[in-house]
C-alpha cells in the first residue's frame, strides 16, 4: 500500500478543540485527502506557528486548515507567513460563545486571506470541503468524488424531505412543502 501524501496541515491553537477539528481530518479522509494534524499557538508559540507556516510549502502540504476559539488568532498568523491557502476555522467557546473567534478569524487585513468556515458541526466538515475543492483543479478524480459527495447531499436532503411530507400527512408534524 503507498503512504498518502500530507497535502493537508491541519493546525488548531489547544488540544481542546481537538474533538470539533476531529470532523475536518475524517472528512478529508473520506476525499483520499492526506492531512497532517498539529497543535500550534499563536500566542503561546509563535515562533513555530511562524516556522511552520513559512516551512508549510516546502513540506509538502497545499493547504492549511487552522482551527481557533477566543481570540482565533492562528489562522492569521499562519496565513501572514505563507502563500498557501489558509482556511479558518473559528471554535464556539468561551464568554461570546464562539463570536470573538469568528471576528478574529474572518477580518483579516488585505493581503492577508483566511477563508472562514461557520461555527459548530459544520464549520470544520467545510473547511474540509473547500480544502477538497481547492485541491481539486486539475484532478479530475478529486472533482469526481466531491461531486459524488454533493449527490449524496442531495439525496439525503430528498429522503428527508420525503419522510416529513409522510409523517406530515399522518398528522404527526407541522411540515409544509418546501
Amino acid at each position: 500500500m503507498t503512504a498518502r501524501r500530507m497535502e493537508a496541515a491541519v493546525v488548531m491553537g489547544s488540544d481542546s478543540d481537538w474533538p470539533v477539528v476531529q470532523a475536518a481530518v475524517d472528512t478529508l479522509d473520506g476525499f483520499g485527502i492526506g492531512s497532517d494534524v498539529r497543535v500550534i499557538s499563536a500566542h503561546r508559540t509563535p515562533d513555530e506557528a511562524a516556522a511552520f507556516a513559512q516551512g508549510a510549502a516546502k513540506q509538502g502540504f497545499k493547504v492549511i486548515i487552522a482551527a481557533a476559539g477566543g481570540a482565533a488568532h492562528l489562522g492569521g498568523v499562519l496565513a501572514a507567513h505563507t502563500t498557501l491557502p489558509v482556511i479558518g476555522i473559528p471554535v464556539k467557546g468561551g464568554a461570546l460563545n464562539g463570536l470573538d473567534a469568528v471576528l478574529a478569524t474572518l477580518q483579516m487585513p488585505a493581503g492577508i486571506p483566511v477563508a472562514t468556515v461557520t461555527l459548530g458541526n459544520a464549520g470544520p466538515v467545510n473547511a474540509a470541503v473547500l480544502a477538497a475543492q481547492i485541491l481539486a483543479v486539475g484532478r479530475p478524480a478529486l472533482r469526481r468524488r466531491l461531486a459524488a459527495y454533493k449527490r449524496e447531499l442531495k439525496k439525503k436532503v430528498q429522503k428527508g424531505n420525503a419522510r416529513v411530507r409522510r409523517e406530515a400527512a399522518r398528522g404527526r408534524g407541522d411540515a409544509r412543502d418546501g
